[in-house]
């Protein structure tokens, strides 16, 4: 059987009650849940406190502390985790965020490829904040917006997850990020 096969196999087992089967899927996601990590991370600047291994790690509990696991497949088990890692840099920004307050900081931009959740607690917050009122307008672009930004997943690979077409990642990509920068900008609606 191969590795896609032996994962939905063990997503299955976990969902019916199987707690060992979540021991024995971690072998096989790790590996892309480093890599979804990796490019989430790259996007930061130098100084952060996290780092590739914690926040597969730190995913990878919350996705097993979950008491009814109901993933339905290998793609949306990946799915499932991208949000993790979302909701892990938010809390992540809101300790960085108690701890100190900051001044002067630039505006988060979705079209930054460096994001640090130091130097910029603040901005990704926000974003959280929007991007929980976009999903209520149209749950689709967010999670795109999650796949893509905090998943850190192309064009492809979110269509692929969303079962959807590129053509239709790519226009709920740009839809959501007109939405958000005018929310994150204190803009009208148009």
């Amino acid at each position: 059987m191969d590795a896609s096969g032996d994962i939905t196999r063990l997503l299955t087992d976990a969902q019916n009650g199987e707690r060992g089967a979540l021991d024995e899927l971690l072998p096989y996601v790790y590996g892309e849940l480093r890599v979804m990590a990796r490019r989430e991370l790259n996007r930061r600047r130098n100084g952060q406190t996290l780092n590739t291994t914690a926040l597969v790690h730190e995913a990878y509990l919350k996705l097993a502390d979950q008491p009814d696991p109901s993933w339905e497949n290998r793609r949306h088990f990946f799915g499932v985790a991208a949000k993790a890692m979302r909701h892990l840099l938010v809390d992540h920004a809101r300790r960085r965020q108690a701890d100190k307050r900051g001044g002067g900081q630039t505006p988060l931009s979705l079209d930054d490829t460096v994001i640090a959740v130091e130097d910029r607690a603040e901005e990704l917050l926000a974003l959280d904040e929007a991007l929980d009122h976009l999903a209520t307008l149209d749950e689709r672009c967010a999670q795109t917006v999650e796949l893509r930004f905090f998943g850190g997943l192309s064009a492809e690979e979110t269509a692929a997850v969303l079962d959807i077409s590129e053509r239709t990642v790519k226009r709920d990509w740009r839809r959501a990020r007109a939405y958000l920068y005018r929310v994150l900008h204190d803009e009208p609606a148009s």
